[in-house]
């Protein structure tokens, strides 16, 4: 047992103290502080001068009119009725001394046209084609001489309530809390995934090119080896997780929102559960354990670094196959081929770990998707343990996953 812990020890160290470890994490670490303080920064920038809207109305009657509804709606839009020209509004807007200016017309209907320097101030225009509507509603009930009380009644909103006969599905509100927080930590799983695997593949193929590995296996059996560099970059991959988790929770913490309001108002965080919490630690621990296996027998196959991404590759399909589904299943949960995926073992990190996201699930589904995965990762390591016992003894290049029956074969005879 002790060689086990020296070389989980050296693994954890050796890749925890590389440069490329401490810049990954600070880099994302900034990020999440970046992102969470977003808004504060973009405010810092703020000159706190409103951009002026200038009304081209030469009826002199619509201005007043259209000030008066984005008052009603609360607007910032500032607007104010101007005297220039066409010609001297669009050479301002050109000049950069104003943002934007509407063109107000009447006639048997009102007419509006808004003109901005690019389309990606075009957005601006959608409340502003709201009041110019409410101003043409007011304008026909006053001819059809319509009651305020009447106008109100003939606009007011009806009660519409979504239901659902199924008993996984969630209400609309529980789904817009937990669909952006699922969003994020099936990105996670799915880097996680990818990077960590990617890590122990890169590390038994560097030991395989400079000979080291043959001096290890004298001291220590093959299998030991290989379940040592699993959970020693396991255990990197826990803590960095955990560094992102703090450093995350830290920064939206200390940025003053609510989670419910402005950008964070799209995911969802008002209100999650902790057991989504735990089941996206639990299936991104089943994941990489799944993949990690994988990873260092196909890894041992190998005597160059240069090999280790074309064995590699059918491991990484099943990553992004899975990942398409994931994502393409926050829309629909409940989909059959999002069911049925999320029992297929390579699969069920992301795409059960997003059923439980979004559904109500009973709780005999997601421990199926467990077991089967706990079974998968044994039946995996056991023969993974036979095929590392005697790839880490193979050298030249790796032509294909047919080198897998080679590695049995060498392995039986040590």
């Amino acid at each position: 047992m002790r060689e086990f812990w020296i070389i989980f020890k050296q693994a954890f160290m050796t890749k925890a103290k590389t440069k490329s470890f401490i810049i990954t994490t600070a880099i994302a670490v900034a990020v999440f502080f970046l992102l969470a303080n977003l808004p504060n920064i973009i405010g810092m920038f703020d000159d706190g001068e409103e951009d002026v809207l200038h009304i081209v109305d030469e009826s002199g009657e619509l201005a007043p009119l259209l000030q008066d509804q984005l008052a009603q709606m609360d607007s910032s839009t500032q607007a104010m009725p101007t005297d220039m020209t066409e010609a001297e509004l669009q050479e301002g807007i050109m000049e950069g001394t104003i943002s934007a200016y509407i063109v107000l017309t009447q006639g048997d209907s009102l007419g509006a046209r808004y003109v901005s320097e690019s389309a990606s101030e075009f957005d601006n225009s959608s409340e502003l084609q709201n009041a110019v509507q409410n101003m043409q509603t007011a304008r026909m009930a006053e001819e059809l001489g319509l009651t305020s009380a009447q106008l109100g009644a003939l606009f007011a909103p009806v009660e519409f309530e979504r239901e659902s006969v199924s008993e996984n599905a969630k209400s609309e509100e529980e789904l817009s809390q937990a669909r952006g927080l699922v969003y994020i930590l099936i990105m996670l799983i799915y880097i996680a995934v990818i990077y960590y695997p990617n890590m122990i593949a890169m590390e038994v193929a560097t030991e395989k090119s400079s000979r080291v590995m043959e001096i290890l296996i004298s001291s220590v059996s093959p299998v030991k080896h290989m379940f040592a560099k699993i959970a020693g970059i396991g255990m990197l991959g826990i803590l960095q997780m955990m560094i992102f988790g703090l450093a995350g929770f830290t920064a939206l913490k200390t940025s003053g929102s609510d989670l419910s309001e402005g950008f964070f108002s799209v995911f969802g965080f008002g209100d999650v559960r902790i057991s989504t919490f735990l089941f996206a630690v639990l299936f991104f621990l089943l994941g990489y354990f799944l993949y990690a296996v994988l990873a260092a027998l196909l890894a041992s196959l190998v005597s160059r670094t240069e090999d280790v991404n074309q064995l590699m590759l059918p491991m990484m399909m099943l990553i992004i196959i899975g990942s398409l589904i994931a994502f393409s299943g926050i829309s629909m949960p409940d989909a059959t081929y999002v069911t049925v995926s999320s029992y297929i073992p390579f699969f069920a990190p992301l795409v059960m770990f997003l059923r439980v996201g979004m559904l109500d699930l009973p709780l005999w589904e997601p421990l199926l998707s467990i077991a089967i995965m706990l079974a998968t990762i044994g039946g995996l390591g056991w023969f993974g343990a036979r095929v590392y016992r005697g790839g880490v003894l193979m050298y030249g290049s790796a032509q294909s996953l047919k080198d897998i029956r080679k590695a049995l074969k060498l392995g039986n005879t040590k």
